[in-house]
């Protein structure tokens, strides 16, 4: 079909209903997929190519790596992993203390997970490891099965003396992490496996920046102690963090001055250089890594000022050099924490996958949602033996890899290197390292996380149903914790789906002159209604929830009480019976006195005798209607009320025997209505009973229904659901409006109507 360069196109055909689409496209009696028994069959045949398909596909190292050109991606690979490797270092450190955790286990968290997703992963560029939400939702559990209280030793905790036993806790919350970690690995490999990795979009964008934008408030809260140097009381449950925020308050005449001076100068420095670092980015070789370089000289005028000693400042403390031996977690410990391993399985994924998608389509390849869960789920259940917690992407770290002319995953494995060598030899040096300065180096990372705000302004202008999604998630989140934030946040995101199908936009139709377009007459002013024609559209598919809505809306829409018509049908045959029944008496009556006259004139004795009674002259043109040929048959029609008469035209006598004689207004202004269903993608047995139900209660007062627009798949569950028969049938059904509303004015013999309705439509 050749396109004018005008941009105006001419079709010329016939109307279409779907039975004749049928026959004119030839459509297929049988799915062009292969039987379930032979897919099945297909997929348990073994052969030397399909396992070699499916090992790349669960290993896709082994498809990229013989290929991997160490010319072309070498150097980009290596310098990015340089500076990804130097930044999982304060990171690593940082985000181990949100975790409740010894910073060691966040060097630990850099390094093993790293190194299993390179093999398994199917992301070039993201950067796996230690990350802010992630790291406060592994906190919030290791907390509240590890509190301090469980620990003391001694002391009185009632006046602030209780002693607690740090090394049982921080060892026993490793514990809790381990087994936080395994169970949430084994999850997300059993989630991909059942290829359940479209459950992240149930998280939709509004949501996700709701939920992260409350846990870097968390973050926040969590540790303004390291930057003040107060030890406040950990709390757990909903509305912990108002808690936390009034203890911190009380204890803010208590401020370590030297901590807060650190604090401030470290703070300072960090986004002075960082800023520097986004306005120079592309005359800078690589970024200054500042955070390295604050973490090296806050240590080295730690030990040598003393902080610890003379200022009482907080500092790491001791930091094991070399790996340990791998452990099995404590399986006791799973059912504890398996109730809050869900949330922490859903965020992790969400934000891994959202940031390898961006990743892929800014450099042109595709990642696997299931394999990316199988991979994560790997690298959780490898790390848990090394003492490592839950691991996601980090954006800021995905960041940097990327513009640092990162290629593939070998930068991870070079960042993981760099991780290696720290433990190994250099990780005891950090001992007198002060923790305002890791507390400081979140604070900085948690900077794009707190620009989220602007998405308030932002969706109040565009959608304000997001910023709801928004806003009860933000509050949600920070009032009752993470996960039953989390849950709150994906009821309440489905709840806004189900009424906005529930409360659709319901539409009349007009048609636009010249055209075979048909709009919304309240959007359009131009649209023009049809005749005698009602056209109808929902904005959604019509199901369970909204069918009797729909129904309602229909009847507004068009001005069509169906109740109200039947029930003015039923008076008015009512009516029309007791006005036969009055003239059949009445009738009766005239033939009585009629049959007596004539006795009278035949019988002249009885005439003289009945003087009384006065002679009906009646001529043949009045007889003729009362009974014809004078056979004494009486019409029962005979005198009919005016009013009936009017509700009964002579020039539709058909549909007045077809309707007993009822016509109402209504039937004069509208006699067919079109159900335009191009919105609806499925039908419920619900959605079939309220069409058989419209047909049914239109047709009894003679109004005709017809459907336009329906997809294929929905013209095959109405076959399914039985909708058609003697009474619907499938002419009924119209490939689009246009077809539809050529059909009924041709039905009803309106063709020429002011709107051009030609089958030849130019544009």
């Amino acid at each position: 079909m050749g396109v004018p360069s005008s941009g105006e196109f001419c079709v010329q055909r016939k109307v279409l209903a779907e039975s004749a689409l049928d026959e004119l496209g030839r459509r297929r009696t049988h799915s062009t997929k292969p039987p379930l028994a032979q897919r099945v069959k297909d997929s348990l045949r073994c052969s030397v190519p399909g396992l070699k398909r499916a090992v790349l596909k669960w290993v896709p190292v082994l498809s990229w790596l013989p290929q991997y050109s160490i010319r072309e991606n070498a150097v980009g690979d290596i310098v990015s992993g340089l500076s990804v490797g130097i930044m999982h270092l304060p990171q690593g450190m940082a985000y181990a203390l949100l975790a409740s955790l010894t910073p060691v286990f966040g060097l630990y968290t850099s390094l093993f997970p790293v190194m299993i997703y390179f093999i398994f992963g199917t992301s070039r560029h993201i950067s796996i490891g230690t990350f802010a939400v992630v790291s406060i939702m592994v906190g919030s559990v290791t907390e509240k099965f590890g509190p301090d209280s469980n620990f003391v030793v001694g002391g009185n905790g009632t006046n602030g003396t209780a002693v607690v036993d740090i090394d049982a806790r921080d060892a026993y919350r490793v514990q809790i992490s381990c087994a936080l970690t395994a169970v949430v690995g084994v999850l997300q490999i059993l989630f991909g496996l059942v290829r359940f990795g479209f459950v992240v979009t149930y998280l939709s964008e509004p949501l996700v920046r709701g939920y992260t934008t409350a846990v870097a408030v968390q973050v926040l809260l969590s540790q303004l102690k390291y930057v003040v140097g107060v030890h406040t009381t950990r709390f757990t449950g909903p509305l912990s963090q108002v808690y936390t925020l009034i203890d911190l308050c009380s204890l803010l005449p208590k401020t370590n001055i030297a901590t807060l001076v650190i604090s401030i100068v470290a703070l300072f420095v960090l986004i002075l250089v960082k800023e520097l670092n986004t306005y120079y980015r592309k005359k800078l070789p690589m970024s200054i890594p500042i955070e390295l370089i604050v973490l090296i000289v806050a240590t080295i005028i730690s030990y040598f000022a003393k902080f610890r000693t003379h200022y009482g400042v907080d500092v790491v403390g001791a930091i094991p050099s070399g790996l340990k031996a791998p452990r099995v977690p404590d399986g006791n410990l799973f059912i504890l924490v398996f109730p809050d391993a869900f949330a922490i399985v859903i965020v992790a994924y969400a934000i891994s996958i959202s940031i390898s998608k961006t990743m892929a389509l800014k450099h042109g390849y595709k990642v696997d949602s299931n394999q990316e869960l199988v991979a994560l789920g790997l690298s959780n259940v490898f790390g848990a033996f090394f003492q490592c917690y839950v691991v996601t992407a980090s954006l800021s770290r995905s960041l940097v890899q990327e513009s640092a002319g990162g290629k593939t995953q070998v930068a991870g494995v070079v960042s993981s290197i760099i991780v290696l060598i720290t433990i190994l030899k250099i990780g005891s040096l950090f001992a007198e390292l002060p923790k305002a300065i890791l507390a400081t180096i979140v604070f900085v990372n948690l900077k794009g996380m707190f620009k989220q705000f602007n998405d308030i302004p932002l969706l109040w202008k565009s959608n304000k149903m997001d910023l709801m999604i928004w806003s009860v998630t933000w509050v949600a989140t920070i009032l009752l914790n993470l996960d039953i934030g989390l849950a709150v946040a994906v009821v309440f995101s489905m709840l806004t789906v189900i009424f906005r199908i529930q409360l659709p936009r319901y539409s009349i139709l007009g048609h636009v002159p010249g055209t075979e377009l048909y709009v919304d007459m309240d959007a359009y002013e131009e649209a023009k209604l049809i005749p005698g024609v009602t056209i109808f559209r929902s904005s959604a598919t019509i199901c369970y929830t909204n069918a009797e809505m729909y129904l309602e809306a229909l009847q507004e829409k068009s001005g069509i009480n169906i109740i109200e018509q039947l029930t003015e049908k039923k008076k008015l045959e009512n009516k029309l019976k007791r006005q036969q029944e009055k003239e059949k008496k009445k009738a009766k009556k005239a033939a009585k006195k009629l049959q007596v006259d004539v006795n009278s004139e035949q019988n002249p004795s009885v005439k003289k005798k009945g003087k009384k009674h006065q002679t009906v002259h009646v001529s043949p043109t009045e007889v003729g209607p009362v009974y014809g040929g004078f056979d004494g048959q009486v019409n029962s029609a005979y005198q009919m009320d005016p009013e009936v008469s009017d509700a009964c035209p002579a020039d539709d006598d058909d549909s007045a025997k077809e309707n007993g004689g009822v016509k109402t207004e209504e039937r004069h202004r509208t006699h067919s209505v079109i159900l335009d269903l191009s919105t609806t993608s499925f039908v419920d047995t619900v959605t079939a009973k309220t069409l058989n139900n419209i047909f049914r209660d239109f047709g009894e007062i003679d109004v005709s229904v017809y459907i336009a627009g329906c997809q294929v798949c929905i013209v095959q569950q109405l076959k399914r659901a039985g909708i058609f028969s003697e009474s619907i049938l499938l002419n009924n059904l119209f490939v689009t409006v246009h077809d539809a509303v050529l059909h009924t004015l041709e039905r009803q013999a309106q063709k020429n109507v002011s709107q051009d309705l030609s089958c030849i439509t130019k544009m």
